[in-house]
């Protein structure tokens, strides 16, 4: 008797839990949480390159710097042209041939139209140095090799073929320009197109204004009436 009542006293056996095959399947519901928790996870975001880094920095400083003068161009623009707008809009392509909306100021005056593109610079549409923005359909933007360099680069404010646009060059030297750009670009040759890109104009307009300054001086502005070359 007494083992009978310890035998009843230790109460039902608990059955084991079902394994492999048997195992009850998950709920859609709680399948698409888990999902969803394992999606907030925090992941490493994409280290930038030493010419993206270049971008940014360079970029945000050269758009505080031009921030007054491209707020006081606006103003005079918009008190010029009324309603008729102080932005041009055109669809541009850019890196894997991605198309965004290029806006600039309405002049040229001091490459204002292009100093004005620097916040798409900053926000990763544009690159400081590289070829120049196609729009979609352009015949320039067709591949004509195995290799599509266009698509590996973002377009840029100004590039090698952009500083050599005043040189005697066939038409298709541009191209070429750009494509050795595409294929040998890095940080110093970014900063030494940059430095021609913003010396040269600096240059000739100290140039012109010396020349306007010679002139000013010339014997043939005071000569006096009557004056000959015999006398």
């Amino acid at each position: 008797m007494q083992t009978q009542w310890q035998g009843q006293s230790r109460g039902p056996r608990r059955q084991p839990r079902p394994t492999g095959r048997g195992r009850r399947p998950t709920p859609p519901r709680l399948a698409a949480a888990r999902r969803a928790l394992r999606a907030l996870a925090p992941t490493a975001l994409p280290r930038p390159t030493a010419k993206r880094a270049l971008d940014l920095a360079l970029g945000s400083a050269l758009l505080i710097l031009a921030a007054p003068l491209l707020a006081a161009a606006a103003l005079t623009l918009a008190a010029q042209r009324g309603s008729g707008g102080v932005l041009t809009r055109s669809t541009r392509l850019g890196a894997d041939g991605r198309p965004f909306v290029l806006r600039s100021l309405r002049t040229r005056r001091l490459r204002l139209h292009v100093i004005s593109r620097l916040p798409h610079v900053v926000r990763g549409e544009l690159s400081l140095v590289g070829p120049a923005p196609l729009a979609p359909g352009d015949v320039r933007g067709r591949p004509t090799g195995a290799r599509d360099w266009r698509l590996e680069l973002k377009p840029g404010l100004t590039g090698l073929a952009q500083i050599r646009h005043r040189s005697a060059m066939p038409w298709d030297e541009p191209d070429l320009l750009d494509q050795h750009y595409a294929e040998h670009h890095r940080p110093g040759l970014d900063l030494a197109i940059l430095a021609e890109a913003v010396g040269a104009p600096l240059y000739r307009a100290a140039r012109s204004l010396a020349g306007r300054g010679k002139a000013d001086l010339s014997d043939t502005d005071h000569r006096r009436p009557g004056y000959r070359t015999a006398e």
